[in-house]
């Protein structure tokens, strides 16, 4: 999270508990019939404050995470740093020289074990990489054979932009999956290692994404309308659901 983030989220929190404590000081007069209008309002504060403070929570958590990968690769960075130098202050500055003798040994051994020995292990092939899983839009027939309460308004173009959001977020998050961790900026690794996390026993092998990554890949919004959609493509089997660490992954069929 970035300081002006944290900033705003500390500033937003702030001025929501003066309103509490301004309104909880009005508290005598909240037996009068007309004042229930207030206490709902100071009841609807406390439900958000609580809320804020288990985002706040929640992303303390995770840097904590990322802090303490962080230590590790810096530690794992030291510990080869100090054995190279130990190596290059360690060089031995006169190393034996092959005689002549031995060295033609060396050579006619060579040759004649190339010529009758074939190498045990061929280069392998580098290993491709599976190639990442998008959801199928939507076919006029299928959204016509969506029930219509599901539906309501929603058209079938409206639902297929959804699924091409959502087939970029996919492809985005798994591009940074299958990128060497040495070719990474910080806040790429960041995103690594937060995908890595989100993985369970029950997303192995499978092509999925969660909300944070949908905002941080597209411009779709989490309204409503977004979770109406989402329910005609878990109809359409585009997309299942699995939920755990009250996290809910999407994962593409």
């Amino acid at each position: 999270m970035a300081s002006s983030d944290l900033e705003d989220l500390c500033f937003h929190i702030n001025k929501k508990i003066s309103t509490i404590k301004r309104t909880l000081q009005l508290r005598s007069i909240g037996q009068e019939l007309s004042y229930n209008s207030m206490l709902c309002k100071i009841r609807y504060e406390i439900v958000l404050v609580h809320d804020l403070l288990n985002k706040m929570e929640a992303e303390i958590e995770q840097q904590e995470k990322l802090k303490n990968l962080l230590k590790e690769l810096q530690k794992s960075a030291e510990r080869d740093q100090n054995e190279a130098q130990d190596l290059r202050e360690n060089i031995p500055p006169h190393l034996p020289k092959p005689t002549q003798s031995c060295v033609t040994k060396q050579t006619v051994k060579c040759e004649e074990q190339t010529e009758v020995v074939e190498p045990k292990h061929a280069k392998k092939p580098t290993k491709e990489l599976r190639p990442i899983k998008e959801a199928p839009l939507i076919t006029a027939e299928e959204f016509e054979s969506v029930p219509r309460y599901m539906r309501g308004r929603l058209t079938c173009d409206q639902v297929n932009a959804v699924v091409q959001q959502m087939n970029k977020a996919v492809v985005s998050k798994y591009k940074i999956l299958h990128q060497p961790l040495k070719s990474m900026n910080v806040a790429v690794r960041n995103l690594y290692y937060q995908f890595l996390e989100q993985e369970t026993k029950d997303t192995k092998g499978e092509f999925f994404i969660v909300e944070a990554d949908i905002k941080e890949f597209t411009q779709l919004k989490m309204d409503k309308r977004f979770h109406s959609i989402l329910n005609i493509l878990r109809h359409c089997q585009r997309v299942r659901e699995v939920r755990a660490s009250k996290l809910v992954r999407y994962i593409i069929c």
